[in-house]
């Protein structure tokens, strides 16, 4: 069984959030997104119940892909070291990181 990217677990937050706006008994939200989005029953409940507890919809981003490329050996070193200090994984690291250059320009 494989793991939903992010976009996708938004999508089903914020449809069971609809769902529990529309429908107020919860066996009936549960087999409805169960049969919707093509999941467990127990699984339909964990988006329900986390869906519950959102205080607004939540932002569906970009899908993400792998990207790769080969940097100095010190640099890859100095830019983990700096992740790790922010407490930001190296992909949102980069990512920051390019958006700020990108807009710049």
């Amino acid at each position: 069984m494989t793991r939903v990217n992010q976009t996708r677990k938004a999508e089903r937050l914020n449809y069971a959030r609809q769902l529990l706006q529309r429908i107020d008994n919860l066996p009936d939200a549960v087999e409805q997104m169960a049969r919707e989005c093509s999941i467990s029953p127990r699984q339909a409940y964990r988006y329900l119940d986390h869906a519950g507890r959102l205080k607004g919809p939540v932002v569906v981003g970009e899908d993400k892909i792998a990207f790769t490329v080969k940097l100095p050996r010190g640099l890859v070193q100095q830019v983990r070291t700096y992740a790790r200090a922010k407490r930001l994984s190296l992909s949102e690291l980069v990512s920051r990181a390019l958006r700020a250059l990108l807009a710049r320009r």
